[in-house]
Order: C-alpha cells, then structure tokens, then sequence
C-alpha cells in the first residue's frame, strides 16, 4: 500500500492545490476556461497521441472491452436515474447525476495515473473507454434529461439534444489523438524531428496541468451552486461512482472471460481500475449549458474525488498492483 499511495497521493494533491489556488484567487476564475482549454486541445491531445502510437490497434477499439463497458456503463446510468427521481431531482438532474455516476474523469487524470501505476500498457484500454463514454454514455445522458422539454416536443428536444453531443464529441480532440496515434501505430510511422520533441513537451505538460485544472474546475463549479442540495441527493451517486460502477465492470468482464470472451486479466483489471476513478469534472459544466442542477452535479463530483483517494487506492492494492515492479 505505501507504494501505491506513493503514486496516487501526488495526483490527487495536485487536484487539491488547483482547488486551494483557484478559491484563494492565485488563480483567477476568468483564467480557469484557458487553463482547460490548454489541457484539452494542446497537451491531452499529445500525451493521447504518444500512448495511441504505442498501442495496437485493437487494443484501442476492442470490441470485447466495448461491449462490457458500455454495457456495465448503460446499467449504471439506468440505476442512477431510477434511484434518483424524487419531488426534489427531476428527470434532467436524475440525468445529469448519472452521466456523472457512469463518465469517469479517464482524459484528465485516469491514462496518467493508470500509466503510472501499472505501465503504458495500461493506456490502450483507458482510452478504448473513453470513446465510449464520450460517444453513447454522454450523448444518452444529454437526450435522457431532455425528455421532458417543453419547447418543440419531447422527441423532438431528446433527438436534439443528442445530436448536440454527438456534434461535442467529434469537436472534441481527444478522439481525433486517439485515431492519429492508431493510424500511425497501422503505418508503422513515428514522429520526428522538432514535430516529435514538441509532442512530447505537450505531452509531459498534460498530466499536472490537468490534475491542477480538476482542482479549479471544482472550485468553480461550486461558486454556481445557488441553493443546498440535501446530502440524500449527491452522496449516494457518488458512491454508486467509485463501488458500484467498478464493481458491475469486474463482475461482468469476469462472467465474459468465463463465457471464453478473448479478455486478458490485465485488461479487466485497467477497465475496473477506470470505472473506480472519480467523476469527469467537465460534466459541471454540461450540467449548466443544459440547465440542469450544476450544483448538485458539482457536490457528485467533488465528492467522488475526494473518496476516490481512499477508494481507488484500495482497489489498486486489492488487485495486487506493484508500481514500479
């Protein structure tokens, strides 16, 4: 365990001093979208780049670890909006609880923290997920809260509403990093020259950068927070995040294995250690561009990172995870 802690307690610190440096104004709230914008379409992009031209192609679009994490991922969203409509979570809420209870934050802290924890060979699995999350988890989620609509129809505003994260999704370039890395990994291409030396300064740049701007996304998701939300509301979702989700994917990976589905035990173990990690941090800000509860959705996810140093640690030392070794 003290190995373990010693790779995991750097991560979640960074994500704690982006907090404390974004509520003491060290960091400016109007800086915080530039930092993310940084994150996302210039280092991310890189250090997806580099894990994608390392992996085979199959292992990024297995359609094996597709089909249980989508399916384990489709269970979670189902659970969390059936447990979670009352007089007080309204469908859109219930919606955008379990878009957090079933996206885990893999872009931004996940493929570096399982790539140190259990080597590069980790990544290929971590970033097959998350083109499912981004494609089908997101995009359900979006239409679910936009069922009950007024304007237009509710078919007509859930078919919208979709169409509006799949058109997020492909403007996303996380996606795009991938499929360059894999078809560069195809070809047989690599990189070079100043090309590649900019790609790897990018790319070490992704992952503190990242882990300080989870820190300061929160914090700003919590200044939008306009009215309490009942502890009842948001803790359970989180823990549905960090227990039941991993749970489901190892208990469903290990039924396919059996069922003689070509899953290595390795990449059961990164699909469970990614289901384990806390919410994406970027969903308080969907929850606000839809007009959903960006305050309760912002409690879901700060307390799924908190609990999530405990917990994904846990898990790591249960799986008999040896950093380093």
């Amino acid at each position: 365990m003290p190995a373990i802690l010693a790779v995991t307690a750097p991560f979640f610190a960074l994500v704690l001093a982006g907090w404390l440096a974004a509520r003491h104004g060290l960091l400016p709230v109007s800086a915080i979208p530039g930092l993310n914008a940084y994150v996302l379409y210039f280092a991310l992009p890189c250090m997806l780049l580099r894990f994608g031209m390392g992996a085979p192609v199959l292992e990024l679009l297995n359609p094996y670890l597709l089909a249980v994490y989508l399916l384990c991922g489709l269970t979670v969203v189902a659970f969390t909006v059936a447990i979670s409509l009352n007089s007080r979570v309204t469908l859109k809420d219930a919606s955008f609880g379990a878009l957090v209870a079933a996206f885990p934050n893999t872009g931004f802290m996940g493929i570096p923290l399982l790539a140190a924890l259990l080597g590069p060979a980790a990544a290929g699995p971590a970033m097959c997920s998350i083109l499912a999350d981004l494609f089908v988890i997101s995009s359900l989620c979006i239409a679910l809260s936009q069922l009950r609509a007024p304007q237009g129809g509710q078919e007509h505003g859930a078919r919208r509403a979709a169409l509006r994260a799949l058109q997020g999704a492909m403007a996303n370039p996380l996606p795009w990093a991938i499929a360059l890395g894999a078809a560069l990994s195809a070809a047989g291409l690599r990189l070079g020259g100043p090309v590649e030396t900019i790609v790897q300064m990018l790319a070490d740049s992704a992952s503190p950068v990242a882990l300080f701007s989870i820190g300061a996304v929160l914090w700003r998701a919590g200044l939008n927070t306009q009215q309490r939300t009942r502890v009842a509301d948001y803790l359970p979702v989180a823990l549905i995040k960090l227990l039941l989700h991993p749970l489901l994917v190892l208990v469903v990976g290990s039924a396919a294995r059996q069922l003689g589905a070509p899953l290595s035990a390795f990449q059961l173990m990164v699909l469970t250690m990614v289901a384990a990690l806390p919410s994406a941090s970027n969903a308080s800000l969907l929850a606000e561009r839809f007009g959903a509860d960006s305050g309760r959705v912002a409690r879901i996810i700060m307390s799924s990172t908190v609990l999530a140093f405990g917990s994904f640690s846990a898990l790591a030392w249960c799986f008999g995870v040896k950093p380093g070794g």
